[in-house]
């Protein structure tokens, strides 16, 4: 697991991380800096709140918040951030995740 608080990568076991990984952080944090870092927590946990209870399922309400969408759907393209546009994120609001396959 990995957080990014305040562009600031935070992990518990470092092996698993890869450049895959960073770019889905850098992602988050060019979210973070176009909504002055505390705007992208406040939609962030408004958003959460209305996901969890549209899909009653906290992996379901958290893959298909606009910000995580954006940043797995790009994190696989390494060329994505410099050609990103300001406030990508809002083309994922819409268009909900399929489940995950167990």
């Amino acid at each position: 697991m990995c957080i990014n608080l305040f562009g600031i990568y935070f992990t518990g076991d470092k092996s698993w991380i890869d450049e895959k990984v960073v770019n889905h952080e850098r992602i988050h944090t060019a979210q973070m800096r176009e909504m002055l870092f505390v705007g992208f927590y406040i939609v962030y946990l408004l958003e959460w709140m209305v996901r969890i209870l549209q899909y009653r399922n906290w992996d379901r309400a958290y893959r298909n918040l606009s910000f995580e969408r954006e940043a797995y759907t790009n994190g696989d393209d390494l060329t994505y951030l410099p050609r990103r546009k300001f406030w990508a994120w809002t083309r994922y609001l819409t268009k909900p995740t399929p489940p995950r396959k167990k």
